[in-house]
């Protein structure tokens, strides 16, 4: 077989053998010399290979080729299966990716980071900024466990984006308790920032009037608000 495999490498002269037609069927032989054809064009597919060895059967029994063929048709669908799972496992792990770099990041200068342009600073003439903190959450985080507190912190942010979605305003970023948010940038709006950030924080601050801990809700929940315009 070293032999054999190292005058199929080495060419020339083409190692190919040489079969009677006492040895094998016509067909098979013709068939044999199709696939190792020089041309790739004229080197039939599995399925062709598969198709033309049933027909040289003539509907018996398969055989040790027939089971041959038969395998590699599965592996050659099981593969394209797998890389068509790969390729979807790929595409949601992309999405997620963007989603993150938008939620960390002002979607035009997400594009241009995946795109590896350079991101230009610009200036804003007047935006509206907002800050708030929970009062007391030193206190608050000294009674409770770390997971309670992250649960805190999760409920009580996930519940400030589902009311910051209806308004014209940007989540710049999240540190600890304290929650920012900017009007005016990075989509400029005009003169409505101002108006923008103050119906969000009275939506807000409506919404903590019946917010819960989960694992204090006897305790109510406060923020502090500041709003800085210019």
């Amino acid at each position: 077989p070293a032999e054999i495999i190292e005058k199929v490498r080495r060419p020339p002269p083409l190692c190919r053998p040489a079969v009677s037609a006492d040895q094998a069927p016509l067909e098979c032989i013709q068939l044999m010399k199709q696939c190792w054809s020089e041309q790739q064009e004229l080197r039939p597919s599995i399925d062709q290979i598969f198709d033309q060895f049933k027909g040289i059967n003539k509907g018996r029994k398969t055989n040790i080729i027939d089971s041959m063929l038969r395998m590699l048709e599965q592996y050659s669908s099981n593969l394209e299966d797998l890389i068509r799972e790969r390729t979807e496992e790929l595409e949601i792990e992309k999405q997620k990716t963007d989603r993150l770099l938008t939620q960390m990041l002002p979607p035009s200068v997400a594009q241009a980071l995946k795109m590896g342009t350079p991101v230009e600073p610009e200036y804003f003439e007047e935006v509206t900024l907002y800050f708030s903190d929970i009062v007391g959450f030193t206190t608050i985080s000294a009674m409770s466990e770390p997971i309670e507190v992250v649960d805190l912190l999760n409920d009580l942010y996930t519940l400030f984006d589902a009311i910051i979605g209806s308004h014209d305003v940007y989540k710049v970023e999240t540190i600890g308790d304290a929650y920012m948010v900017a009007s005016g940038l990075p989509k400029r709006n005009g003169n409505r920032h101002a108006g923008e950030i103050a119906n969000m924080s009275l939506d807000i601050l409506s919404s903590v009037g019946t917010f819960k801990m989960r694992h204090m809700p006897e305790v109510p929940v406060r923020i502090r608000i500041g709003l800085h315009s210019g």
